[in-house]
């Protein structure tokens, strides 16, 4: 091989591998741009659904470490995500941020174990109500049979929803509630799936029995995704009457889907 030939051949080599490096750092570089893109899109998820799962326990949770956990879960699933492969980023990222949110919450105890059976004391009157009334009791009616008063029995209910949000997670010793109805990375098995419709039929038939605010609570807060703050201006009545009707209902969904 003539020297002229070599020089040709090492010239079209180092093209080729300088090609190779600049085609990578491009992608690279697009991927970044991309990654940055979901992740600034994105970082309001991660303070609103660190304010719901705070509105389920007390005004102590520290916010700013939940928020913290989520916009990590939230970097980690952009690093991860594969645009061919999983579902669209929005989906992808909030399963990852809720579970960094969750996890955050693992060390924590939010029922002491004399309210956890004083809920259970309370749903058990609720059951045995329900029954004889042919239907739900009023909350006045309730906190009569019990011996509570209306802000001791609200106080109860806020205690219990708290309970509840640890179970349907998984966090406490209870079975859950509605885990059924949290999403996950892989498709149900069939099995499950027929758990699931019938857990959400039951759960549709329990939400028509409530009173018509609170029909309207469950729709401006999980579907419209108004805060407290704002489902108590549109209802007219105090933020903290809202998260009284809130966690009231929640323990009365509860105890038909137990």
């Amino acid at each position: 091989m003539s020297t002229e030939t070599k020089i040709q051949a090492t010239g079209a080599t180092l093209t080729k591998v300088l090609k190779a490096q600049v085609s990578e750092a491009y992608a690279r570089q697009s991927r970044e741009a991309a990654e940055e893109k979901w992740i600034i899109e994105n970082l309001p998820m991660v303070s609103r659904m660190a304010r719901k799962i705070t509105s389920y326990l007390t005004n102590e949770a520290d916010m700013e470490d939940l928020i913290s956990a989520g916009t990590l879960g939230l970097v980690r699933a952009a690093r991860a995500y594969d645009p061919g492969r999983d579902a669209e980023f929005k989906t992808y990222a909030y399963i990852r941020v809720r579970g960094a949110i969750i996890d955050e919450l693992r060390s924590k105890t939010f029922v002491p174990a004399g309210v956890y059976k004083q809920i259970r004391e309370v749903q058990e009157v609720y059951d045995r109500m329900t029954a004889m009334l042919g239907g739900a009791p009023s909350d006045a009616e309730l906190a009569k049979e019990v011996g509570l008063s209306m802000e001791q029995l609200y106080r109860l209910f806020q205690q219990a929803r708290k309970q509840q949000f640890l179970s349907i997670h998984g966090l406490s010793d209870d079975s859950p509630v509605l885990d059924a109805l949290t999403p996950v990375d892989q498709a149900p098995l069939p099995g499950d799936q027929l758990e699931r419709k019938e857990l959400a039929t039951r759960m549709a038939g329990a939400i028509k029995e409530l009173p018509k605010r609170e029909r309207i609570l469950l729709l401006l807060y999980y579907e419209r995704d108004l805060s407290m703050k704002e489902i108590a201006q549109v209802l007219e009545i105090t933020e903290s009457r809202v998260s009284q009707l809130h966690a009231g209902l929640l323990f009365k969904l509860a105890a038909k889907l137990r």
